[in-house]
């Protein structure tokens, strides 16, 4: 994204996820804090899920490996909440309720 001043590209350096807020920081100084239910799969994930993030692009966007999400620099800084569209979160839910389900079942195998 570029600022319309000037061709300087706004990247996002830092985010934290709470229960309740995503605050993105970015290289020009601005920050953001949106509210989390915007995001619905940061929304179903844990504060650890949630936390474990990673750049794109040198900043350009936001990815979180655990819960298959990607956010660009140029929506948060607009304040746009998530797109995805109600079918593709369900099918992602599915899959990840069925995935725990798998994983309990394995602990309890081991443990057995």
């Amino acid at each position: 994204m570029t600022s319309s001043t000037t061709d300087k590209e706004i990247l996002v350096t830092h985010v934290r996820a709470t229960k309740d807020a995503l605050e993105v920081k970015f290289n020009d100084g601005r920050s953001v804090s949106l509210p989390i239910h915007w995001f619905p799969r940061l929304l179903h994930g844990s504060l650890k899920e949630r936390n474990t993030w990673q750049l794109n692009g040198d900043g350009f966007g936001i990815h979180w490996p655990l819960l298959e999400e990607d956010l660009s620099a140029a929506s948060l800084l607009a304040g746009r909440r998530s797109r995805e569209s109600a079918q593709s979160f369900q099918r992602w839910l599915q899959v990840r309720t069925r995935n725990q389900r798998l994983r309990v079942r394995s602990r309890r195998k081991a443990v057995a």
